[in-house]
């Protein structure tokens, strides 16, 4: 079982992570394959590409058939693009499961699809925000979570790393780069609802033994208020159209798939949500079987 750590030549917010991590002692060369060349130490697997990083598809599956190695999980080191362009680390998991099967991708990935999120998600979020203290980053970056969005197409448990800015960052990537460590707890977060960068959900995860799973931001749950008739002031999810049910549904199967003895909770983000849609969401995660957590249930 190994780790493929993926970085791209066209972004040096990626391949500057990289290097920082190929310092490191006992890095070899491994196999070149597809125009890929990777490093090797113990269970790691450091895959260097010219490509850009949301259009690789299946890089653990083609490892796998190139070297009959098993890949564990997959990491991508990546740039963050952000509005305000504020020096920012992020980690998140990948998927668009949101997307119609007759969509195209902005950003990679599969319409309807998304990826088992990588376990280590939530106790790296814990670990760098520990270093940028160290560093006295605080709070001129920002360490955060992403909502789960973009490519590329993976069957894997994966997560993204991403930054805006390396700057005096880049020094705190060897710590990082030490501690690939899983950290196994027992509650997963679901998030649903909230904006980009989830802060409703980062309390959460902030704090000791919580997993990460999928997390749904708004703008990726499509609800159509369609026709939504009342009866004893409950709405009725029947005529609530999008593609909420299928996001929803997606991320829940893959997060289930990553985290197999752990007990999976929805958090709802309620403020960004309509009574109406508050309500269909609620019905429907009670049809799947999921319970809805308060933040003091995850810990």
């Amino acid at each position: 079982m190994v780790t493929l750590v993926v970085a791209t030549t066209a972004d040096p917010a990626s391949i500057g992570p990289a290097s920082a991590l190929l310092a490191m002692p006992g890095f070899h060369p491994g196999p070149t394959f597809q125009n890929i060349s990777s490093f090797v130490n113990k269970e790691l697997r450091l895959l260097k590409h010219d490509n850009p990083i949301v259009l690789e598809d299946h890089l653990d599956r083609r490892w796998e058939s190139v070297t009959g190695e098993t890949v564990d999980e997959v990491i991508f080191l990546s740039k963050h693009t952000a509005v305000s362009n504020r020096p920012a680390l992020t980690v998140h998991p990948i998927g668009v499961p949101h997307l119609r099967e007759d969509e195209v991708p902005p950003a990679g990935g599969k319409s309807g699809w998304a990826a088992p999120p990588n376990p280590r998600i939530g106790p790296w979020l814990r670990l760098l925000k520990s270093i940028a203290e160290s560093f006295s980053l605080l709070p001129e970056f920002e360490v955060t979570l992403e909502a789960t969005h973009h490519g590329p197409e993976i069957n894997s448990p994966t997560m993204f790393v991403e930054i805006v800015s390396l700057g005096r960052f880049r020094t705190g990537w060897r710590s990082c780069s030490r501690a690939l460590e899983k950290n196994y707890q027992n509650k997963v977060l679901l998030g649903i609802g909230g904006g980009h960068y989830v802060p409703r959900h980062m309390d959460i995860v902030m704090k000791d033994g919580v997993w990460v799973g999928h997390l749904l931001s708004g703008y990726s749950l499509t609800m159509e208020e369609e026709d939504v008739h009342k009866s004893e002031g409950k709405t009725s999810t029947d005529s609530v159209g999008g593609t909420w049910r299928q996001a929803i549904k997606v991320a829940l199967e893959t997060t289930k798939s990553a985290f197999p003895e752990g007990e999976v909770l929805a958090h709802l983000d309620k403020k960004s949500l309509k009574g109406w849609q508050k309500q269909a969401i609620t019905k429907f995660l009670v049809e799947l079987n999921v319970n809805i957590g308060k933040p003091s249930d995850f810990y």
